[in-house]
């Protein structure tokens, strides 16, 4: 009967001690963006607009057939360890202004290029930009006003890594496998973190989506879910007494 109990004993703990070491160590988190702006359709008889602290930001085209793409960026390096695994990843934003409820497709594309935030801020409803100020992300740059993208309107992956029918006002989120591998990318390889592009429907007039951005009451929220690749404590199994 003892060694029955002994036995049954080391089974369990063994057990448990594999369960500890196998699982890895999983984790979300819900981040805000580190930076965030508008490029406005570049305008020869006005200049370079931008909108770096801005509480908004557009995507689409106005009713005055001018283009609005949105970029944004998140610290994915100061909030997963190193060599983590990503496994979900949702971005939700806020649509706060609308020129209708007709359903537009708003898309994400991978950025190739870092970008500034300056401190340019648009006034009213912010749809028209201010002039841009150093280090500003423009139509034409990437920061204001002597680095330039390669195209104008920003360097991105013509991938999509996700896109999503958005109408009405109200928050609207953002998922797909592309996106996992995109915030994977960028544990990996730091350095190649430049965020996303949103773009809009830029095929009709008036069809350009407000959203929030990170200065606002209501910023973009990404949440990842990861498993750390440092292994949880192992359980040693207690050795079986003497008989």
């Amino acid at each position: 009967m003892r060694s029955s109990k002994t036995l049954l004993a080391l089974i369990l703990t063994t057990a448990l001690g594999w369960t500890a070491a196998t699982s890895a160590r999983a984790a979300i988190i819900n981040i805000t963006p580190s930076k965030d702006n508008t490029l406005y359709e570049f305008d020869s008889k006005e200049g370079d607009f931008s909108n770096g602290v801005g509480f908004h930001f557009f995507a689409g085209k106005t009713v005055m057939s001018e283009l609005r793409r949105a970029v944004l960026a998140f610290d994915i390096t100061g909030s997963i360890p190193p060599g983590s695994i990503i496994t979900s990843v949702t971005l939700t934003m806020n649509m706060s202004k609308t020129l209708g409820n007709t359903a537009r497709i708003v898309e994400l594309h991978k950025l190739l290029a870092d970008w500034g935030e300056g401190t340019s801020h648009a006034p009213g409803e912010e749809g028209d930009g201010a002039p841009a100020t150093p280090n500003d992300a423009t139509w034409r740059h990437s920061f204001f006003d002597n680095i330039f993208w390669a195209i104008q309107g920003s360097d991105f992956s013509a991938t999509v890594s996700a896109s999503q029918s958005v109408g009405p006002l109200g928050y609207y989120t953002w998922n797909s496998a592309q996106m996992v591998a995109d915030v994977q990318s960028w544990v990996n390889n730091p350095a190649s973190n430049f965020g996303w592009l949103v773009l809009g429907d830029e095929s009709a007039l008036g069809s350009a989506k407000r959203f929030d951005t990170r200065e606002s009451a209501s910023p973009p929220v990404l949440t990842i879910e990861y498993r750390s690749a440092q292994p949880s404590p192992r359980l040693r199994p207690t050795p079986p007494p003497r008989p």
